[in-house]
């Protein structure tokens, strides 16, 4: 009987570790021609989308993650490679804002309000990515995070019918919090994964929202 118990663990351990490597070179192999690192190669798109983080980190002090995508997405739109900025965030309670926060720091870093799109439904990647289609009617994109995140984005945008290319925002971050934060990406991947094949939808849609065009 325990034989069998740590066979069953070891094959369902093996199995997963297989998924995820799976899951990975895949994800990987299908992206890595979309990401960009320098602003002044990535082609032109009307909407950037950029996908929302805590501001303040575990600690409570400011998030590296989320000032230098602000960062990025500010270099873009100034540089005429945007239009316009697609603030898609997580406000699941009046005390948690990441459009918000976004679009703040969005303006402090010389992005006109009226270039800045808010989406409050933005609360996990699938959402921000299908939503940017679905209703917003972006079926091309340019996407905004760092460059793991990045990619599992693109591969979702590809799967929904979305022609996207992603600028990553550079890593400032100690080596433990890397680790971590990769981790958990492979993690994230995976359930991505489950959730295309399992047609997955965002948890709210509603009504289309029309940019305009300049």
């Amino acid at each position: 009987m325990i034989k069998r118990i740590v066979l069953s663990i070891s094959v369902f351990m093996f199995l997963g570790i297989a998924f995820t490597v799976y899951v990975n070179v895949r994800v990987e192999k299908v992206t890595q021609h979309r990401l960009y690192t320098d602003v002044s190669l990535i082609p032109r798109n009307k909407v950037a989308l950029l996908l929302g983080t805590n501001p303040l980190n575990r600690l409570g002090r400011p998030n590296t993650y989320f000032s230098t995508r602000i960062k990025t997405a500010a270099e873009l739109y100034c540089a005429g490679k945007a239009d316009y900025i697609l603030a898609s965030g997580d406000n699941h309670s009046k005390g948690y804002d990441e459009p918000t926060a976004m679009r703040d720091s969005l303006i402090a870093n010389g992005v006109p309000s009226d270039r800045i799109v808010l989406d409050f439904a933005g609360f996990r990647t699938l959402d921000s990515v299908v939503r940017a289609k679905e209703i917003f009617g972006c079926d091309s994109l340019t996407i905004i995070s760092q460059t793991d995140h990045n990619s599992r984005a693109l591969y979702l945008a590809e799967s929904n019918g979305i022609d996207a290319i992603a600028i990553s925002a550079p890593i400032k971050a100690g080596r433990l919090v890397r680790i971590r934060l990769a981790l958990r990406e492979w993690l994230a991947r995976d359930k991505m994964m489950l959730d295309i094949w399992f047609g997955k939808k965002p948890h709210f849609l509603g009504e289309r929202i029309e940019i305009p065009d300049v």
